[in-house]
């Protein structure tokens, strides 16, 4: 793991050693080094469920108009998972939230930002039931915190950075997706109707919390009214249960009761529906929220 690459193998800035929690390593950012920020310049950060909560509160807007003005959509994989991105300024590689005084955000940073210089990697072995995480350096030219003379644990960075609390909320979706992955064909390509659920699931909650509230959903699921009252309150326990939700339909890890004849309920609606179209109605299909309660059934 230690071997130094071969002079003829294209440059990385990430250093191929796999660290563990007790691991260090030396790494220090601060405001009076001299290339603060520059990291910022130049960014490339996937979002995750969490940071969209944070960043959506820090800005003062809702989860669609943070997405809107924001951030940029991206395909996580070849059967086309949707992702997303933070944004950066308009002709520039710089992010949206770079001020002259620096991070605009930087309480609410996401988890990526919080990481570096480090970046995290879940793997899953074959048949294992969890992912398991790693670690590894990332080195990049313009950066000086790897000459500060501060060693420390990578479990002690993490706390340091809050990145801890991101990733202990995120745990479950990355598990989704790396699920997704690790079983390939045999899950195949999720419909299109399951993906618009992932998309809300994901990353609007506030769409999330309206569908959930809806009364569709109720017709389907059978959630105790003060769980379901604790959602409608609570962010983070509504990602949960979303990415719950989102085990149920991709991989039918029936958690969520369903009610009695919910499945009969979903065709006759359907049958409905597709009545309505053969008579000129299609504008009745175009609502959202009946777009994803169909993909229940997928």
């Amino acid at each position: 793991m230690n071997s130094k690459l071969p002079d003829s193998a294209p440059q990385s800035p990430i250093i191929p050693v796999q660290l563990r929690l007790d691991d260090k390593f030396r790494f220090r950012c601060h405001k009076g080094i001299a290339c603060f920020n520059k990291c910022c310049e130049n960014i490339d950060i996937m979002l995750t469920p969490y940071d969209i909560v944070r960043l959506k509160h820090r800005l003062g807007v809702t989860s669609r108009e943070f997405i809107d003005l924001y951030t940029v959509d991206f395909q996580m994989d070849g059967h086309g998972t949707p992702g997303l991105k933070l944004r950066a300024k308009e002709n520039s590689t710089a992010c949206i939230n770079l001020t002259p005084e620096g991070c605009g955000v930087y309480e609410d940073r996401p988890a990526a930002c919080r990481y570096y210089a480090l970046g995290l990697v879940s793997m899953r072995k074959k048949d294992a039931p969890r992912d398991e995480d790693s670690y590894f350096i990332v080195r990049e030219e313009h950066c000086l915190g790897h000459l500060e003379p501060v060693v420390q644990t990578v479990c002690g960075y993490r706390k340091e950075q809050g990145v801890d609390l991101y990733d202990e909320i995120n745990h479950e979706w990355r598990q989704i997706i790396l699920k997704k992955r690790s079983s390939g064909p045999t899950v195949g390509r999720p419909s299109e109707r399951s993906f618009e659920l992932f998309f809300l699931a994901s990353y609007d909650p506030d769409g999330f919390r309206e569908f959930v509230a809806s009364p569709g959903f109720g017709e389907v699921f059978d959630l105790d009214p003060s769980f379901k009252q604790g959602l409608m309150a609570d962010e983070v326990q509504l990602l949960r249960f979303g990415f719950r939700l989102l085990r149920q339909v991709l991989f039918g890890e029936k958690s969520i009761p369903l009610k009695p004849g919910a499945a009969q309920m979903r065709i006759a609606r359907y049958q409905q529906r597709m009545a309505q179209l053969s008579t000129g109605r299609a504008e009745d299909l175009a609502d959202a929220q009946d777009k994803i309660y169909e993909s229940l059934g997928d």
